[in-house]
């Protein structure tokens, strides 16, 4: 998925002399193909990410698209301020990449984990909120989020779980897409990032559901979500991220207008990382593994473990 992105921002400065990238002394390998054929479109703006927020609102103010790059532990949590005052209030077509959402940090501590970070981008008004699953996806969103002429953030999960397409695909700003499992189940996930990798192997595993990715967490198409809850009976939301703020919250948000439905919300509970280790290892320990899941999912459904 690094390299679909890597591929896209080549892609989009080469056919665009307005698209800069801006990086906080991170990404030296990510960014070789881009420092190699785009090197006038690159700017290390240093160990300074809120001041980098503050450059790329001024060039996007001089005309400029820029993409600014960071951990997603700093950008979007440190720069937050920056991010709501320089670029969402003005409305800036920046786009803001948040790499290693979720655990993948997992052997440096809660301080480099970033669980709250869609609670905390979306919101920020006007921000669109991205979280591609696969390759395909990451190619897709960063070719909407380069299009639009609003500021985005985009999540990257540094760990890469694998194609959940078989293809590209197009994104459309808020839309849902279902990627597998039985379409005619009374059960439906929504999933977003690494999680729809979990959400597809848990059908394997003879749970019966149909499963839909979710790579715009906002705006969120209400049509879609209203549509699939009214015609089964429960919903699962999974995402590497707090319950809080996220993906379930923003599906409990709209279901609980006009269509309310039994919903279960799958994600990191309300605590730090006790301790570290492995990528793995924290998906045990938040009960994110499949097995965890399976076992919750088997509870709130009703059907005896397989």
């Amino acid at each position: 998925m690094r390299q679909a992105f890597s591929d896209a921002i080549v892609s989009a400065a080469k056919a665009d002399t307005r698209v800069l990238v801006l990086t906080g002394d991170h990404g030296y390998a990510l960014f070789d193909s881009f420092r190699r054929e785009c090197p006038r479109q690159y700017i290390n703006c240093g160990v300074a990410e809120q001041n980098m927020v503050g450059v790329a609102a001024g060039l996007a103010k001089a005309g400029y698209r820029p993409i600014v790059y960071g951990l997603a532990a700093f950008v979007p949590m440190r720069v937050l301020e920056q991010v709501k005052i320089d670029v969402c209030y003005e409305g800036l077509p920046v786009v803001l990449i948040g790499d290693g959402a979720g655990l993948v940090y997992s052997q440096l501590g809660a301080s480099h984990q970033c669980i709250e970070d869609i609670a905390c981008t979306r919101s920020l008004p006007g921000l669109s909120v991205m979280s591609p699953a696969d390759r395909f996806e990451m190619t897709a969103t960063m070719k909407l989020a380069t299009s639009l002429e609003s500021p985005v953030y985009l999540r990257i999960g540094k760990s890469d779980r694998g194609d959940v397409h078989d293809g590209p695909i197009k994104v459309r700003s808020g839309e849902p897409i279902l990627v597998g499992g039985r379409s005619n189940s009374r059960i439906a996930f929504f999933a977003t990032g690494s999680q729809v990798r979990t959400a597809l192997d848990l059908i394997k595993r003879g749970i019966e559901a149909e499963v839909w990715s979710v790579p715009v967490v906002k705006p969120l198409s209400k049509g879609t979500i209203l549509e699939v809850a009214g015609r089964v009976d429960r919903l699962v939301t999974l995402e590497e991220h707090s319950t809080y703020g996220g993906l379930g919250a923003a599906v409990s948000e709209l279901i609980s207008e006009s269509c309310p439905r039994p919903l279960l919300r799958i994600g990191v509970e309300d605590r730090f990382s006790a301790r570290c280790g492995s990528w793995e290892y924290l998906l045990q320990e938040h009960k994110l593994d499949v097995a965890s899941i399976e076992s919750r999912l088997r509870a709130f459904l009703g059907t005896p473990a397989a």
